[in-house]
């Protein structure tokens, strides 16, 4: 092919040969040299046929450089880096050095990968790099063809490349200035339909043709100067409220019931003419009507009308006929959402007992098997579900009596001191873990840990094997003496002080039966008892909580080594009154009176706080699937909180009468439940869907009732669900267990 020179002087060749110095003869073909000139993609935008490249846009690529990929591609994956982003400087020492491997290798930072170059590419390269132009197909000086300007425009080709103006792809502001002006004159009446349509072609025409049919007929009371105020500029026109018509009062002859006597004219005349009944007038009767003379207050009254709507602010209100009940949501019947505990059919009563006992707390095994409650007596008992049978009775008074009594004599008081009351069990819990028979007890300033015996062979090895450093402490825990729980809480061993009677297991493989160990928070003497004890999932770690302690009011304590910690060092939010494990994240809820935080363990910080609105917590509950919580108040509010949500509050109901003393969520049907002290127990359908489009579905489906009000506070106390049925359990202040179920 023919060599052409450049821009830069230099002779290039035109042909795919040039470089090899070959020359032809032949002219290039120009369809083939059209078809290689399109095969090179030059723009700035890749070709992502398949939508796998990264497409992060400007974000700066460092952000990504503690993650394993580089960005997201077109379908939301992420782009995983190549393995050669994760070389050393050594291997790309090496991967340079090899020159066969690598030669025309480069990286796209951008998708984090090696892009090897095709010969294709290295050619045009090379050519930028030489100063000519990147295709070797193209013509750098074609052959000059004459045109001259007789020759037609169309025919010669010029101008033929010219883009079109802009002007021609936009509307013309000219004609919309005409229809403006046409609309405008349209919307006054200076023109109509005709004129525009060409019928008529003056407007004087239609003036003149109208003038001799003036009397038309028309609407009286059409009302138009109404439209006309609306159509006006400027602020909307509203009119003056009416004056109301007169009554029977402002009659010549009044009734007689209408006429005041000499009391209440005296009572009148005192009163601002504002107060009066009927304002200035005072009713009369007379014979007929031409009797009654002109009022005397009529341009008084006129006057303060006047002023009334000259001063007085008017606002509009439109007034919307909405039918009620399509402002109700249209939820599905209770029919349609069974199961749910509707029956009560078992009651729980302990035998022997005269007067009944008020039970504060209730738990149930994980195999729901068995029933434990904690009595106002400190009595921990324990039922069998199916029959109502009491298997076990522990008096924790017992135990923590001797502590007590040791407590005050090495404080030196006198000895009708050392003789406490007895404290009810104000919280009890069963260990969620189904291998580990352990009840959680919290009496006084103590939590005790139970060993229930209802194991089997196997699980009552690992029972014995988690209690066996609460059993055997001996120096009050496995705490370090420099740490700030060491002086908050006290390890103490209740394996020596059972009586023979409560170590009986009631399994025949049981193992260990009865108290195993007290923890004792907060030794002194004037702060406050234990509120509240929750378990962790996993059944080893528990933490308690004392509203009154200040900073040790959380503590977290592990059974299996007899150790504890305080998280917090300072009291902050107010006083703790709750506290409970996230399912499945490190996450601690702790609940002050009106708001909720959330900490994770782990990193040590506080994640969110909740504002619940209410005035005092009395509840708490974590759902299954760890994103939603429920919060029962004394001030009557059952409050719903999606996590991924918002930390206000999702839903909240108020259905009962007095305060709510428990809450919970079922661990496997879509049920939830509200003990009150109004003595109800209410039951809804709470469906949480895997679907973060869609809403909790919450639907009240019943109301159960069987527990009386106590001294005129005190009702239904506390309920739980059973672990596998769609039962339900409830204790209240009448000493009374109730079992309801679905039938």
């Amino acid at each position: 092919m023919a060599k052409k020179r450049g821009m830069d002087g230099k002779k290039l060749a035109t042909g795919a040969d040039g470089e090899n110095g070959k020359e032809d003869a032949a002219p290039a073909d120009p369809a083939v040299t059209a078809s290689w000139m399109h095969t090179d993609n030059l723009s700035s935008d890749e070709e992502d046929d398949d939508a796998t490249n990264n497409r992060i846009g400007r974000v700066p690529l460092h952000w990504y450089d503690e993650h394993d990929h580089i960005g997201y591609d077109a379908h939301g994956n992420q782009v995983i880096k190549s393995a050669s982003t994760q070389k050393d400087l050594l291997d790309q020492v090496l991967d340079a050095a090899d020159e066969d491997k690598n030669k025309f290798t480069v990286y796209d930072s951008l998708n984090a990968k090696d892009v090897t170059l095709t010969p294709r590419q290295i050619e045009l390269i090379r050519r930028l790099q030489g100063g000519a132009y990147a295709h070797p197909e193209h013509d750098a000086n074609p052959d000059y063809i004459d045109y001259f300007s007789g020759v037609d425009p169309i025919k010669s080709g010029l101008n033929s490349d010219r883009y079109e103006k802009k002007t021609r792809f936009q509307p013309s502001k000219w004609e919309k200035l005409q229809v403006r002006r046409l609309l405008h004159r349209l919307k006054c009446g200076s023109i109509n339909m005709d004129y525009l349509e060409g019928k008529v072609r003056d407007m004087n025409d239609l003036v003149k043709r109208d003038e001799g049919q003036d009397d038309k007929p028309f609407g009286l009371w059409k009302g138009d100067e109404e439209d006309e105020l609306a159509l006006r500029k400027g602020p909307q026109h509203m009119a003056a409220p009416k004056v109301p018509p007169p009554g029977h009062a402002f009659s010549y002859n009044p009734p007689e019931e209408y006429l005041p006597n000499e009391e209440e004219l005296k009572e009148w005349e005192d009163l601002d003419p504002e107060d009066r009944p009927f304002g200035y007038f005072i009713p009369k009767k007379f014979d007929n009507l031409r009797s009654v003379g002109a009022y005397e207050h009529s341009v008084r009254e006129r006057f303060e009308r006047c002023l009334d709507l000259y001063l007085c602010p008017r606002a509009m209100k439109r007034r919307l006929n909405i039918d009620p009940e399509s402002l109700v949501p249209q939820l599905p019947r209770a029919s349609d959402l069974r199961p749910f505990p509707t029956t009560k059919c078992v009651q729980y009563v302990v035998p022997g007992q005269t007067e009944p006992v008020m039970v504060r707390c209730l738990t149930i095994s994980p195999d729901g098997q068995f029933l434990a409650s904690g009595g106002e007596d400190g009595v921990v008992r324990l039922w069998e579900v199916q029959t109502g049978r009491l298997v076990r009775s522990w008096d924790l008074m017992e135990f923590v009596g001797v502590g007590v009594v040791e407590e005050k004599k090495e404080e030196k008081e006198d000895e009708s001191e050392q003789v406490e009351s007895k404290k009810p069990i104000v919280s009890l819990e069963w260990n969620p873990n189904r291998s580990h028979h352990v009840l959680l007890a919290a009496i006084g300033k103590c939590a005790v840990v139970i060993s229930t015996g209802t194991g089997g062979l196997d699980d009552s090895e690992v029972t014995e094997a988690l209690l066996s450093a609460a059993s055997s402490i001996k120096n009050g825990a496995n705490i370090s003496p420099d740490s700030r729980a060491a002086k908050a809480v006290t390890w103490t061993s209740l394996q020596r002080k059972s009586k023979p009677s409560t170590m009986t297991p009631v399994s025949a493989y049981g193992g260990k039966s009865g108290p195993i160990a007290l923890i004792r928070t907060n030794p002194n003497p004037h702060r406050s008892d234990v509120s509240s004890v929750k378990w962790h999932r996993k059944g080893d770690y528990f933490v308690t909580v004392s509203p009154k302690a200040g900073a040790a009011a959380v503590l977290i304590h592990q059974l299996s080594k007899a150790a504890s910690q305080q998280p917090f060092g300072k009291s902050k939010g107010g006083e703790a009154q709750l506290a409970c494990f996230h399912p499945h994240k490190p996450f601690l809820f702790v609940a002050t009176k009106e708001h909720i935080r959330v900490y994770h363990l782990v990193k040590q910080v506080m994640v969110k706080r909740l504002m619940t609105g209410c005035r005092h917590i009395s509840s708490i509950d974590v759902h299954t699937s760890g994103d939603h919580v429920i919060v029962g108040s004394l001030d009557r509010r059952l409050v719903w909180f999606d996590l991924d949500l918002a930390s206000t509050p999702y839903k909240t109901l108020k259905y009962h009468e007095r305060a709510l003393r428990s809450v919970g969520f079922h661990p496997r049907y879509p049920l939830m439940a509200s003990a009150s002290d109004d003595g109800s127990i209410h039951v809804f359908h709470s469906m949480v869907y895997s679907d973060l489009m869609r809403n909790p579905l919450i639907v009240p489906v019943k109301v159960l009732r069987g527990h009386q009000v106590v001294n005129k506070s005190l009702g239904a106390l506390c309920m739980v669900f059973h672990p596998t049925q769609p039962w339900l359990f409830s204790a209240g202040a009448d000493g009374n267990i109730h079992l309801f179920q679905d039938l």
